[in-house]
């Protein structure tokens, strides 16, 4: 097989992909790396709990069970200190990454799926599918600042920048 059905760019170096298979929770649906890179963190939606995952040892370091209907999504702030679960029945849960333990929950009305950190780490956006609308976050109050009117049933969301 040539080098870019591996991955590689035609004519580039071949690059090798390596594969581990970690048993976590029940319903694995968002999941996300944090910044340093260390750690996975997976929302398991069945079992309300997330699964954190050590990179270098392909190995389950904690579960923390966290209380949900149905957990969507998660993404890490790009500071890497707080991380966000979208629940498509309930609020917008906010945890602390340094101490593992849920800091608030935020009112997105009916529920929340996909979630987008602005690139310089001031706000989330938030979408509220029910709602037919985007709810922005402002990172640093963890307080709802505003909504944008979309389509139906927003989901996942880009960041394009110029």
């Amino acid at each position: 097989m040539p080098a870019h059905h591996r991955g590689a760019p035609p004519g580039g170096p071949q690059k090798v992909w390596h594969e581990s298979v970690v048993h976590i929770g029940k319903g694995p649906e968002g999941f996300d790396v944090t910044p340093s890179g260390k750690e996975i963190w997976a929302a398991n939606a069945h079992d309300s709990s997330i699964s954190i995952i050590d990179i270098a040892t392909r190995k389950v370091v904690a579960t923390l069970s966290v209380p949900w209907k149905m957990a969507n999504r998660l993404k890490f702030t790009p500071d890497g200190s707080k991380a966000l679960i979208s629940d498509l029945g309930g609020p917008l849960v906010v945890m602390d990454v340094a101490s593992r333990k849920e800091i608030k929950r935020i009112d997105v009305a009916r529920g929340a799926a996909g979630i987008l950190m602005e690139p310089g780490g001031r706000r989330a956006f938030v979408a509220c599918s029910p709602e037919n609308k985007v709810m922005v976050v402002d990172l640093a109050t963890l307080q709802v600042t505003g909504t944008i009117a979309t389509g139906n049933e927003p989901d996942g969301m880009a960041w394009v920048s110029k």
